[in-house]
């Protein structure tokens, strides 16, 4: 109020300096006027501090309440936040048993599944095995023992090449197959017409519709089964007498992309014949891999099993079969000795400790093939040119338990 009392008399002063004299003007309205102002003013003063101060009073009233509940608030915060960690902590704990049960009802389900696995995978190895024994259930029950001696039936000046006769049957002739690559088969007569060129009658000539590679052909039910030149895994089966291509076979497994045998590198696929049928001996992936076998179904020319032997390619020359178990034949650097030092049953009963050392009467160079006849029980191979018969002595295998 003091302050509003100075600022009036210090208006007035103000006002005063500006006005005239009373001495110059007695104009008593104007100074009736004058002070009826000042009065309005000092009233509106006075009305805006009692309103300043009823502000002031309601503002230190509102900022008290506003502590209060900021109080409460702090508090109610204290309790909420204290109220959800205990939470916090309860779901926690409930969240490890649940991991912990879950475990549980895993571990048991794992294993469950691994008894499952293990029975199923029993069942298949045992439906494999019985496949496989049915499937190798000719009377054939010989193992080899010892490759007594070699006769040279024939010389010619050909490093590579294949001589056979058709394993079934009663037939004498012989079939001649010269080179790695060709497609000219001259059939002879027999063995004395073979040996003998001047014998009559000639040889016949048989031009095939497709040229082979390697020297792994066979001849079997009157048909001829090749690898096709050109080709990394077609083998043909060719009518020797209506001379038409039969049928044709895609195997399978990585055959045609390297050598067979390290020490014969000419032939890809190698086709062999035995008393329980036809089969194909080619390698796996890899430089230098493990031998695949797959027995082959010989009428509709499908695969019915292949088996991952544990015979290298690396140091091999040639191999064959006999009774169905592969004997796989080696040298080191493509020269003598030749011996058999891996040996590959699909149905178990024989390994390499079952066998006495299997060494080939010397020969200068590796051979170029190898191939069995279970008719006359021979192998008939090509060594240096020469056309070989190997004689064989062999024993009973154990029987399957």
């Amino acid at each position: 109020m003091r302050a509003l009392q100075g600022a009036s008399a210090l208006l007035a002063v103000f006002l005063a300096a500006f006005l005239p004299s009373p001495l110059c003007t007695q104009d008593p309205a104007m100074v009736h006027y004058i002070y009826q102002r000042f009065q309005v003013l000092e009233q509106g003063l006075e009305r805006c501090t009692q309103a300043t101060r009823a502000y002031a009073q309601d503002f230190r009233e509102f900022s008290k309440n506003i502590s209060v509940l900021l109080g409460r608030c702090q508090t109610y915060t204290n309790d909420y936040k204290n109220a959800v960690d205990h939470l916090a902590l309860r779901v926690e704990r409930a969240q490890r048993e649940i991991d912990y049960l879950e475990y549980l009802r895993e571990a048991d389900a794992c294993i469950e599944s691994e008894d499952k696995t293990l029975a199923e995978k029993l069942l298949q190895e045992a439906e494999e095995e019985k496949k496989i024994r049915t499937l190798l259930n000719a009377s054939c029950d010989n193992i080899l023992m010892e490759i007594k001696s070699l006769k040279i039936v024939k010389r010619t000046m050909d490093m590579d090449g294949s001589w056979m006769k058709d394993v079934i049957g009663n037939s004498p002739k012989v079939y001649f197959l010269v080179g790695s690559r060709n497609n000219t088969v001259w059939e002879f007569a027999n063995i004395r017409a073979f040996m003998e060129d001047s014998t009559k009658p000639a040889p016949r000539k048989l031009i095939l519709t497709h040229s082979w590679q390697g020297t792994g052909q066979v001849i079997y039910k009157g048909f001829l089964f090749f690898h096709r030149q050109g080709t990394p895994n077609e083998i043909i089966k060719y009518n020797l007498q209506k001379r038409t291509v039969e049928d044709r076979l895609l195997l399978a497994g990585g055959a045609g992309r390297a050598p067979v045998y390290q020490h014969s590198r000419s032939t890809y696929i190698d086709l062999a014949v035995d008393e329980h049928g036809l089969w194909a001996i080619h390698s796996g992936p890899g430089i230098y891999s493990h031998l695949v076998l797959s027995k082959i179904e010989p009428g509709t020319l499908g695969v019915e099993h292949s088996w991952n032997t544990p015979c290298r390619s690396q140091d091999a020359e040639a191999s064959f079969l006999l009774c169905g178990v592969l004997y796989v034949v080696y040298s080191t650097g493509g020269h003598g000795p030749h011996r058999i030092t891996c040996v590959y049953d699909p149905l178990g009963t024989v390994s390499e400790e079952d066998l006495p050392n299997l060494f080939f009467p010397k020969r200068a160079r590796s051979h170029s093939v190898i191939h069995y006849n279970p008719r006359d029980k021979q192998l008939y191979a090509w060594n240096d040119g020469n056309q070989i018969i190997y004689k064989l002595q062999t024993k009973r295998k154990q029987p399957l338990k």
